[in-house]
C-alpha cells in the first residue's frame, strides 16, 4: 500500500513538529500550512491525499478550509482540534470533514486514524466500479437492492436498507445525525433524530451478533454513526 501525501494544517509549531516528525518517521510524504489561505493554496496546488486540519488558525476558522475543499474535492479531511464540544465536532463533520481527533492526542491514535483513512482510499475505486459492497461477512448488492450477512439474506425495511447503504458508501467516515436524516428523510427535525435512533437499534439487531458490542456500526455519542471496516 503506497503511502499517501498528507497536508498538515497547523499553526502551533510544537504540534506541527510532532506531527511532521511522526509522518517522516513512518515514511509519509507531507506538506505544511499555517493558516487558511496557505492551506487552500497547498490543497489546490498539490491535491494531497489526506488533510490533517486544525480549526484554530490565525487568519480564519479552519472550517473555511473544509468548505473550500468540499467545493471541488472529496479528499479526506481529518480535523485535529482542541475544541472538544459536540457542537464543534458536528459543525466540522457537517461541513464535510471525515473524522475528528481531539487534542491532546497520542501518536499511535493519529497513525491509526491515518491507516483507517488510507484503507478507505484504497477501497474507493473498487467500490465505485462494482455494484457489490463487501465488509467482513456483510455483502450488499446495490443494483439488486439486497444485503446478506454470513450468506443469509437480511430482511430489512426500506429505511433500514437505505441507512445500511448510506453507511456502507461512507465506510470509515463519521456521519452526523443531520447528514443522515437529510439523506434519508430530506430534512432534520428533532423527531427525525429520535426515529433514526430507533431504526439504528432495529438495524443493529439484524446486523450485529451482539448489538451491545457492535462490530459494524459504531456510535459516536451526541454526533452520529460510522460503519467500521472489518
Amino acid at each position: 500500500m503506497n503511502k499517501p501525501t498528507i497536508l498538515v494544517v497547523e499553526d502551533d509549531s510544537s504540534i506541527k513538529n510532532l506531527m511532521t516528525t511522526t509522518l517522516r518517521t513512518h515514511d509519509y510524504h507531507f506538506l505544511t500550512a499555517g493558516n487558511v489561505q496557505s492551506a487552500i493554496m497547498q490543497a489546490s496546488s498539490h491535491n494531497p491525499d489526506i488533510v490533517l486540519l486544525d480549526l484554530g488558525l490565525p487568519d480564519m476558522d479552519g472550517v473555511e478550509v473544509i468548505h473550500n475543499i468540499r467545493s471541488w474535492s472529496s479528499m479526506p479531511i481529518i480535523v485535529i482540534s482542541a475544541r472538544s464540544e459536540d457542537t464543534d465536532k458536528i459543525e466540522a463533520l457537517d461541513a464535510g470533514a471525515d473524522d475528528y481527533l481531539t487534542k491532546p492526542f497520542s501518536v499511535e491514535e493519529l497513525l491509526a486514524r491515518l491507516r483507517v483513512t488510507q484503507r478507505r482510499l484504497s477501497m474507493m475505486p473498487g467500490e465505485f466500479e462494482s455494484s457489490v459492497f463487501t465488509n467482513g461477512q456483510l455483502k450488499i448488492d446495490y443494483s439488486a437492492g439486497c444485503a446478506w450477512l454470513c450468506d443469509k439474506e437480511l430482511h430489512l425495511t426500506p429505511i433500514e436498507y437505505k441507512l445500511l447503504c448510506l453507511l456502507s458508501k461512507n465506510v470509515g467516515r463519521v456521519l452526523t445525525h443531520t447528514y443522515i436524516t437529510q439523506h434519508i428523510w430530506g430534512r432534520c427535525w428533532d423527531k427525525d433524530v429520535s426515529s433514526l435512533r430507533v431504526f439504528m437499534a432495529t438495524l443493529r439487531k439484524k446486523l450485529e451478533a451482539a448489538p451491545d458490542s457492535p462490530q459494524y456500526i459504531q456510535t459516536h455519542v451526541g454526533v452520529g454513526y460510522r460503519m467500521v471496516r472489518v
